[in-house]
This record gives structure tokens, sequence and C-alpha cells, in this order.
């Protein structure tokens, strides 16, 4: 069973040359991550696999993450609220993933003001919208996404402009590469998939289960930081058989499913979601609890993003590979309330 890509948006053509003619700036990637499975041209995954390099955050994410240089805090509540929303509309899980990618992505590439989490709030608003807007057929307004009690609401006039500067600094590449293009074809490799097909025995229910299962695993490795050094093809194997109880160490998985040169990173996602995602991240959550440091309080929304719409091109054209951008400087409490008072309301 072959897999195709669920997306079928008719921007992949011009998806597909933005991701060419930025492959230069994007080469900060190929240095760090490798496919763990291997790629034959006429394979209709070898395009996912060539092209999921590009669709990752930058590869000093993780160490920022790490050294507490990026608000994982503020990352984790932010993502914790994406679930949330993604679960109230009954979005489809890839939604989710896209938005997760985006957050991670822009942040990666950027500074945002770290105390009170407007900021943060606003980006995952707008992640998840254009998330929606890619994968869903129906899409809430706006003002009707921010649910949940925030401690901030957004005009939409505040977070479209908050998507144009996400989709800019994405360079426009929405289309991302996700776990769940690898679902159906890993979940097809299985071992005992493969022997069900073969016998004529497949079961469809079983088959949707173990992608059921499987899908669970995947969304649930957004909220741990540690598989931001994974792939997406290797997340999805490692769902995949964590999901069906397959050893690592069989002889037929080994040669069978996996078929690849280097398998220690799958093995090393398997390990990581058996201890962080199967016993629901109690260690992760510890360590974020501890993490509290006392930032200046941040500009109001519209100052960030008119600074961004100022020094965005600019910054990009004469810097390829970085697109960060500071904030303004702190303006006083008083002139903090009175400019933010159109754009966003405090709860």
């Amino acid at each position: 069973m072959s897999l195709s890509p669920h997306h079928h948006s008719p921007a992949s053509s011009s998806s597909s040359s933005s991701s060419s003619s930025s492959s230069s700036s994007s080469s900060h990637f190929l240095c760090s991550y490798a496919p763990d499975f291997p790629i034959s041209d006429d394979s209709p995954i070898s395009t996912l696999l060539q092209s999921e390099l590009h669709h990752m955050p930058r590869i000093d994410y993780l160490r920022r993450c790490r050294d507490h240089s990026i608000d994982v805090t503020a990352r984790q509540d932010s993502i914790n609220w994406i679930l949330k929303v993604h679960s109230h509309y009954n979005f489809k899980p890839v939604t989710a993933i896209l938005s997760v990618n985006y957050f991670d992505r822009f942040l990666s590439s950027n500074i945002l003001p770290r105390r009170n989490g407007w900021a943060f709030q606003l980006l995952s608003v707008a992640c998840l919208s254009l998330a929606a807007k890619m994968e869903e057929p129906e899409v809430p307004l706006l003002l009707d996404l921010q649910i949940f009690e925030p401690k901030y609401v957004f005009e939409p006039k505040t977070v479209q402009r908050m998507e144009l500067w996400v989709m800019s600094i994405l360079n426009w590449r929405l289309r991302a590469v996700t776990p769940f293009d690898f679902l159906h074809h890993f979940i097809s490799d299985l071992p005992t998939s493969s022997s069900a097909a073969e016998s004529g025995r497949g079961d469809s229910d079983d088959s949707h289960r173990l992608f059921s299962s499987s899908s669970d695993l995947i969304l649930s490795t957004t909220r741990v930081i540690d598989f931001l050094e994974f792939p997406p093809s290797t997340i999805a194997a490692a769902a995949v058989l964590c999901a069906a109880g397959e050893r690592l160490d069989s002889p037929v998985v080994c040669t069978h499913f996996l078929a690849a040169n280097r398998i220690e990173n799958v093995k090393s996602c398997h390990q990581l979601m058996e201890e962080y995602v199967i016993d629901t991240c109690t260690a992760e959550l510890r360590k974020q609890r501890r993490i509290g440091e006392e930032q200046p309080a941040p500009p109001s929304p519209v100052g960030v993003l008119d600074a961004a719409a100022c020094g965005s091109c600019d910054t990009r054209l004469d810097h390829p590979g970085s697109t960060s951008h500071e904030p303004p400087a702190e303006p006083s409490p008083s002139k903090r309330i009175r400019s933010s008072a159109p754009d966003v309301q405090h709860q």
C-alpha cells in the first residue's frame, strides 16, 4: 500500500515552487536530520521523505528550548490550548499537528515577549486558524475560535495581521509534511498487516484502531520538547510500532518494516514515547513547573506586529538564514493599556 499526501489544496504547485526556491535558506536543516528509511526513486513516499526536512524548526530550536532561551512553559500552555480547541471543534488530527508545526517553525526564527502571555496566545490563535483553513471544511470565526476563557481576546484584524506575519516567516510553505502523511504507509507495512492482507484476512476495524491509537500518540508528542529532535517520518514509524505493540528487536520488524541503514532514531523515538507519552509526561511537566524567570512587560500586540511588518522583509533579504525580530522597547504601563485597548480585550 503506497501513500499519497493527504493535502489536496489548489496551492500545491505554488507551495512546491516556493519550497524549491527557498531550499538554500533551508539548508541548515540538512546537516542535522536524515531520513531513517530507504528512499527509492519510484516510491510515492520518497518525495515526502525528501521534503520533510524543509518543514521543521531550525536546528538550534531544541537546544534553545532546553536551555530556556525559549519560554517552554508558554509553549506548553499554547499547545495545551491548541489541543483543547482542536478537540472542542472536532478538528482533524492533522490540523493540530500543523498548528504546532507553524508555531514551532515561527518561534524558532523569532523572539516573542515572554511575560503576560499575550504574544504566545496571539501566535497560537493565528497558527490554529491557518491550520484550520488548510484542512477543515468549516472554520469557526476568529472570535469563536478564542474559547476556554483566554486571558486576552484579540480582534479579528489583529489575528489576521499575525497570520500574515506567520505566513511570511514560513515562506508561505503551509502544506508541511507531518507524521500523518506516513501513517497509512507504515501501518500497511507492518508484518502483521502484510500477512493478513496476503491471506485475505485484512481487518479494517483493526487498521482503524491502529490508526486511531497512532494518531493519539502523535498528538501527545507535541507536548514534549524532546520529540522536536525527530523528523515526521520517524515519529510516525515509532507511533505505529508503539501502538501495534511490536518489538523493535524482532528480526522481522527490522528487516520488513524498518529496512533501513539507520534505525537508531526510530528506536530512540519509540523509547521516548514509552517514557513520556504513555506515562503521561509527568517528568516533563515537573521540569517545566520549575521554569520561571522575570521579564519586562511586553509591548502591545499592535506594536510587535508593526515592527515585524516594517523589518521582516528587509531582514530576510539581508540575512536569508535568519528571520529573528526583537520586540520594540517597552512603553509605560499607562501607554500600553491605551494602545492595546482597540485590538485586545483583557479578560
